[in-house]
């Protein structure tokens, strides 16, 4: 695995499954991708028909053709902590051909894609404008492509945007939104020998606990497509000693909405559902609706030759949505495997993406 001090020139002239190795071999954790972000902003310096922009480690290449329409293709080039799962390798499992390794499936091989047609389309059909960007897998204001649209929102016009998110190599409209909460409980401190003259905040959320074990969360249509929620404990702390009764305890809870609700309507159902309970919101995103109704998402459903699903996990999708642009995922990799310790992505599902959106893009599809 290169290290920052001997990571080698981006070579954007090879094929997308060798590019996808390269930049994955790049390690680039959340908060770490100066590195990768120089390599990219190097490899596309000289390309004539790409204005290169920079704004922290967020790189974006745009064409200035005078088309009619513009597109904008985004990923996120950092990764959750790399957990011996580089170098990437190859490997074949029931006849399939993988790249493994952290980064390959979320989002790398996608990201790989979108950088070797950035730089060989001179000519596309639409003018484009190509987005990389830090801090995805982290707190929603890290976030690069939020930082970019905060400081070059005209980088953002755009009558369509395309993330490179792993959906499989189908189209995955909209996203859910996704809220986090903490659930409190306050008791009182006392010797464990003595439990009678305390309060115990621990005990106190098993009906926060058996409240969410029993819920069903609900399945929503939402312009043709059907999103899953889901409400669930995602950790919980409390206590101070082994023989102390505890004072405080916090449930931590994950709240996936679909996005036909907004911020507002999902927090206001999680503080009733929690109610009794000292509730503080803590983060949360909106989610985005399929943009499958527009013309523009709807030529390129039919170009690429994908079937339109839902995207159950929060994308970016959703800032563009926030600002009128329609917006759909597109990319190599299941989604299984994001995160996963044996991430891996098909070796063809790599290349069946770029020759699909390369088509798409260059006018050639049939």
């Amino acid at each position: 695995m290169p290290s920052d001090a001997t990571a080698s020139p981006l070579d954007l002239s090879a094929d997308s499954v060798t590019i996808t190795r390269a930049i994955c071999d790049v390690p680039s954790e959340s908060g770490h991708e100066r590195v990768l972000g120089d390599l990219i902003e190097q490899a596309l310096a000289g390309a004539a028909h790409l204005e290169v922009i920079r704004d922290g480690d967020t790189i974006v290449a745009r064409t200035n053709l005078g088309r009619d329409r513009r597109v904008a293709i985004a990923g996120h080039i950092d990764t959750v902590p790399i957990n011996r799962n580089l170098p990437t390798r190859f490997e074949t499992i029931d006849g399939v051909d993988y790249l493994w390794g952290r980064g390959t499936v979320d989002m790398k091989a996608g990201v790989a894609v979108q950088l070797k047609l950035a730089l060989e389309l001179t000519a596309p059909i639409v003018d484009l404008t190509w987005m990389w960007y830090d801090n995805e897998e982290v707190a929603a204001a890290l976030n690069g492509l939020g930082r970019l649209s905060r400081n070059r929102p005209d980088l953002f016009e755009a009558d369509f945007a395309i993330l490179g998110e792993p959906s499989n190599g189908q189209v995955e409209g909209g996203c859910n939104g996704t809220l986090r909460a903490e659930v409190r409980a306050r008791g009182l401190r006392a010797h464990s020998a003595r439990s009678w003259v305390g309060e115990n905040a621990i005990h106190k959320l098993a009906p926060a606990l058996e409240k969410l074990a029993a819920y069903e969360a609900e399945t929503v249509l939402v312009d043709g497509l059907a999103y899953r929620e889901g409400l669930n404990a995602v950790r919980i702390a409390g206590g101070i000693a082994g023989n102390v009764i505890p004072d405080d305890a916090v449930l931590d809870v994950n709240y996936r909405f679909a996005p036909s609700r907004s911020v507002a309507e999902a927090s206001a159902f999680v503080l009733e559902f929690f109610e009794g309970f000292e509730v503080t919101i803590v983060d949360s995103s909106e989610g985005a609706r399929p943009g499958l109704d527009d013309p523009l998402a709807q030529q390129f459903v039919q170009a690429v030759g994908a079937e339109a699903r839902p995207k159950y996990g929060w994308t970016d999708v959703a800032r563009f949505s926030a600002l009128g642009v329609p917006a759909v995922n597109f990319g190599p990799g299941d989604p299984l495997k994001a995160h996963a310790d044996d991430e891996r992505v098909a070796v063809e599902q790599i290349l069946s993406t770029e020759r699909a959106l390369r088509a798409w893009l260059s006018g050639t599809t049939g």
